[in-house]
C-alpha cells in the first residue's frame, strides 16, 4: 500500500487530498499545527482507519524533528508540502483581498518574516526531515504546493510577502532537484489554480474536490523528467 504524507490537512486542498488519497486505499499520514481543533479531519479519520493525524508546527524545528522520528520507519511514496499562509499578519483573508501588510507603504516586516518560515523555511525543513522516507518509498516524489502568484514573468502589484516567499519555496523544489534527481526522487513544485478555500475565496474558478483531482493526476504521472519544474494543476509548465 501507498503512503502520502501531508502538511496543512486540516481544511482546504490538504483536507481534500485527505479525502481523496484515502478513499483510493491510499495510507495518509495527516498532520496540522493544531489537530485537536481539526474536526473535519478528525471525523474522517476516525472513519478510516488509514487515515493518522499528528501535530506538526512547520515553524518549529522540534516540531519538524519529533514527528520525524516517531515516523522513520515508514516509507513515504508521495510528501506534499501544502501547509502555507498568506500573511504572517492578522489578515487572513482570500487573496482577492488587500493586506495592508503586504503592500508598498505599509510592509509589515514581522509578519514578512513568519510567512517565510511557514511558506519556505517550514517546507525545506519538513523535506529534509522526510527525506529518508522518501527515500525508503517505490513512489519517490516530493510535492511542494506553490502559486502562480510566484511567477517573476507575471509580476503583479501586492501581496508582496506572498510572492516572494513562494518564489523562495520554488527555487527550495530546483535546489533539492539537482541534489537528489541523481537517486531517483522527482521534486516538483505545482500551481493548484485558483480554488475556493479560505485563502482562495468562495468566488475562485475551482472547489478543492477538482483542483486535488488534476493535481493528483499530475502527481501520478510525475517522471524523473518532470524534476525541477513548477507545473499547473494539468501538467503544464508554468513561467517563473
Amino acid at each position: 500500500m501507498s503512503t502520502v504524507l501531508l502538511t496543512g490537512a486540516n481544511r482546504g486542498l490538504g483536507l481534500e487530498f485527505v479525502r481523496q488519497y484515502a478513499a483510493d486505499g491510499w495510507d495518509v499520514l495527516a498532520t496540522c499545527r493544531h489537530p485537536e481543533k481539526a474536526d473535519a479531519l478528525n471525523r474522517y479519520a476516525a472513519e478510516h482507519p488509514t487515515v493518522k493525524v499528528a501535530s506538526l508546527d512547520v515553524t518549529e524545528s522540534t516540531s519538524i524533528e519529533a514527528l520525524a522520528e516517531r515516523w522513520r520507519d515508514i516509507p513515504v511514496d508521495v510528501l506534499i508540502n501544502n501547509a502555507g499562509v498568506l500573511s504572517g499578519g492578522a489578515s487572513t483573508g482570500p487573496a482577492t483581498q488587500t493586506d495592508p501588510g503586504q503592500e508598498w507603504g505599509g510592509l509589515d516586516a514581522e509578519a514578512w518574516v513568519r510567512a517565510f518560515r511557514a511558506n519556505t523555511v517550514g517546507p525545506a525543513l519538513v523535506t529534509e526531515a522526510f527525506l529518508p522516507n522518501v527515500r525508503k518509498s517505490q513512489g519517490r516524489k516530493i510535492v511542494m504546493v506553490s502559486t502562480s502568484m510566484s511567477s517573476l514573468t507575471r509580476g503583479q502589484p501586492g501581496f508582496i510577502a506572498y510572492r516572494s516567499t513562494k518564489a523562495a519555496l520554488n527555487m527550495v523544489m530546483r535546489t533539492l532537484a539537482a541534489e537528489v534527481t541523481s537517486e531517483g526522487l522527482v521534486v516538483v513544485s505545482l500551481h493548484p489554480g485558483w480554488v475556493q478555500t479560505d485563502m482562495g475565496g468562495m468566488e475562485a474558478e475551482l472547489r478543492p474536490e477538482e483542483s486535488v483531482r488534476r493535481l493528483r493526476r499530475v502527481i501520478e504521472g510525475l517522471t524523473l523528467a518532470d524534476s525541477g519544474a513548477f507545473l499547473d494543476n494539468q501538467g503544464g509548465v508554468m513561467p517563473w
